[in-house]
């Protein structure tokens, strides 16, 4: 018998969530294709990490709102290491303002990454995955918190897990899972840029749990849904948020 090497694709790998989501699945065994929109040197630091752990990864530039760079991005992990098995889809962008003040074409911009970027790399995963495979779309914890300012971004994200969820049955048959994680207020770089103490302290006093979650409780839920422990678990919203909805 011959085990195979498993293959993982993260997009919005090189920094926050996805890094940690990277490191966490070559821990596990897969060797990773390291995705990023512009950040080279974040990118290639995170393949130094998992190198230097014994692992495999690769690190690839691509633009989610282009299919063609999509599509590259699963040609070479398909040419480097043989297939892809997992594909998690942490990149996203994040624009926060009252409906009433919002600038449009900003929303199109969000949308090209969070929507049309899911449905490039959905697109892709779907007719790329080997059996037993698994994808990992991301949305938020704020598409049931509705707080003002992110009627862009909860909207974007309620359309991931519409997606998500009608991805799921169009794979009947394939032995592919198809999930969403919605995290709550996590503490990431982006999350934290340009909140003053007393609203950090207020968000992280909202979950039961009283903290904010951090990128590893993040990544050790989508190393669950990616691994062989969580294949059973397929179409499915996981709220990653502490209890806080």
């Amino acid at each position: 018998m011959t085990t195979q090497q498993r293959v993982a694709i993260v997009t919005g790998g090189s920094r926050g969530i996805g890094r940690e989501v990277a490191q966490q699945l070559a821990a596990d065994g897969f060797a990773v294709l390291v995705g990023y929109a512009g950040n080279k040197d974040a990118a290639d630091e995170v393949v130094r990490d998992i190198e230097a752990t014994g692992g495999s990864a690769v690190a690839a530039r691509a633009d989610v709102g282009d299919e063609t760079e999509v599509a590259a991005l699963f040609d070479l992990a398909e040419a480097t290491y043989g297939g892809v098995d997992a594909v998690v889809h942490a990149a996203g962008r994040m624009l926060l303002a009252p409906v009433a003040e919002l600038d449009l074409d900003e929303l199109d911009a969000l949308y090209r990454t969070n929507i049309r970027g899911t449905f490039a790399v959905g697109q892709q995963a779907a007719r790329r995955l080997r059996t037993g495979g698994a994808l990992v779309n991301f949305s938020s914890s704020v598409v049931g918190l509705a707080f003002p300012t992110y009627g862009a971004y909860a909207a974007s994200k309620g359309a991931v897990e519409a997606l998500t969820l009608v991805l799921a049955r169009e794979l009947r048959g394939r032995d592919v899972t198809v999930n969403v994680v919605a995290p709550g207020p996590t503490a990431t770089d982006l999350f934290l840029d340009g909140k003053d103490e007393e609203t950090v302290a207020r968000l992280a006093a909202q979950p039961p749990l009283e903290r904010l979650g951090t990128p590893r409780d993040i990544a050790s839920v989508v190393s669950f849904l990616a691994g062989p422990g969580g294949h059973w678990v397929n179409g499915q919203v996981l709220r990653a948020n502490g209890g806080i909805i």
